[in-house]
């Protein structure tokens, strides 16, 4: 595996970057110009990135593909479709976005987001998005969420049966998924389905952990890797059993410096798992 950072920062300087990846011992990028940035900004990115020696895993997109409105919902298209342009130049593994949601919220839910209905406009939406581009260097993904479509690894696979594209990839989200005290009490269980049922297809992982919390009637919070309740070197595991150099992020920390702590923790897990006291738990 290939760890790296999504601490969200804008492309700048060059010497700004070459100091980051330093500090950081990022071994993969995310990238730092979306479909938004500039041309000659997103050029000069790339030649800097050549430089490194490193790839870029990711590209985002964060917007509603399937939005009521119906001009909204074109221009996430659009942009998603841009964005998948960007990923295929930039050869990275991805490009991430969300299925999106029928509601107010964007990316919240709402009674509506598991209707047929709904479904259908997901399939259909991701079909589009790709056809237009038709990549040959990367995947168009969806990083999976609590309450909209992929919301397990089981809807995941029927949505990647569904859209029938080879273009389509996993972007794996084990902990977005996590909504409930069923998968959090049998975790283990739940992880097995995770890579079992889409290893094959995972382009990028996100790694986070979660934590059971006290009050009613189910409070599970996104902590700091290695500070929560999942058994974190059995995922290890199981991303190393996958035998490929997947990219591993960790993300939605409030500052820089979490980031360093984020990724010397995750270290410390892969080092465990290394020596053999990371084994999963039966």
């Amino acid at each position: 595996m290939r760890l790296g950072a999504n601490f969200g920062d804008p492309f700048t300087t060059e010497e700004e970057w070459n100091e980051k990846i330093r500090d950081l011992g990022v071994e993969v990028l995310m990238s730092a110009v979306t479909a938004d940035t500039d041309e000659p900004t997103v050029a000069r990115y790339i030649r800097w990135v050549q430089t490194t020696g490193l790839e870029i895993a990711e590209v985002g997109v964060w917007n509603n593909p399937i939005a009521d409105n119906k001009a909204e919902r074109a221009t996430a298209i659009a942009k998603a479709q841009k964005a998948l342009a960007l990923a295929d130049r930039m050869g990275a593994a991805c490009c991430v976005n969300i299925s999106g949601g029928r509601g107010k919220a964007w990316d919240g839910y709402d009674p509506r987001n598991y209707s047929k209905e709904t479904y259908d406009l997901v399939v259909a939406s991701v079909r589009e998005i790709i056809d237009a581009v038709k990549p040959t260097h990367t995947c168009y993904s969806l990083e999976p969420m609590p309450w909209m479509y992929p919301s397990s690894p089981e809807e995941y696979l029927q949505l990647m049966r569904d859209v029938d594209r080879e273009a389509f990839g996993v972007h794996l989200d084990f902990a977005n998924m996590i909504n409930g005290i069923e998968r959090y009490h049998d975790q283990e269980a739940f992880l097995d389905r995770c890579f079992s049922l889409l290893g094959p297809y995972i382009r990028s992982i996100h790694f986070k952990d979660v934590q059971l919390m006290e009050g009613l009637p189910c409070l599970i919070h996104e902590v700091l890797p290695g500070r929560g309740g999942l058994h974190l070197t059995g995922v290890l595991r199981r991303i190393e059993r996958l035998g490929r150099n997947l990219p591993v992020f960790v993300e939605h920390l409030e500052r820089y410096e979490d980031y360093k702590t984020a990724l010397a923790s995750v270290r410390a897990l892969r080092a465990e798992m290394e020596t053999g006291r990371g084994e999963i738990k039966p």
